[in-house]
């Protein structure tokens, strides 16, 4: 399972004209599940949302995580994040997981994250999704577990 995060000064998710998430400070995490992927993987990707130090502290240093700075989490799938693009001029979607399995590991990691932050917006899964940030930075990060 893979996030491709941004700290974000603020993100939203529009699905035909309506919007359907929106973080003020916080993370963007683009989601891309693939074949194999499970509940474990998904545990520890959330683990990761959660803790990983993206944020400035006092001396301006990455040491703070999105609780401690009361951020917004922006779920959104993404399967195009499992894509091989190591050869040829066009990717591969063979190592994405079957539309009914991401599904449901994203509505798992969506579920899971809504117990553990109070403050977690989504897009909608498979649908044609328009995403609106500010990368405040920049700063992106590829995560995997």
């Amino acid at each position: 399972m893979r996030a491709l995060i941004q700290r974000v000064s603020h993100a939203s998710v529009t699905v035909d004209g309506r919007e359907t998430g929106r973080i003020e400070r916080g993370l963007l995490a683009l989601i891309g599940i693939e074949k194999g992927d499970d509940e474990a993987a998904a545990d520890k990707l959330l683990h990761k949302l959660l803790h990983y130090r993206v944020f400035a502290d006092a001396d301006d240093k990455m040491n703070l995580n999105l609780q401690q700075v009361d951020g917004g989490l922006l779920l959104v799938s993404q399967f195009t994040l499992a894509a091989d693009t190591r050869k040829g001029l066009r990717p591969s979607f063979s190592s994405a997981a079957p539309p009914a399995e991401g599904e449901r590991l994203f509505h798992y990691l969506l579920e899971r994250a809504r117990a553990a932050w109070t403050q977690v917006a989504s897009g909608e899964f498979a649908a044609n999704m328009q995403v609106e940030l500010i990368n405040d930075g920049p700063v992106t990060f590829l995560l995997e577990s």
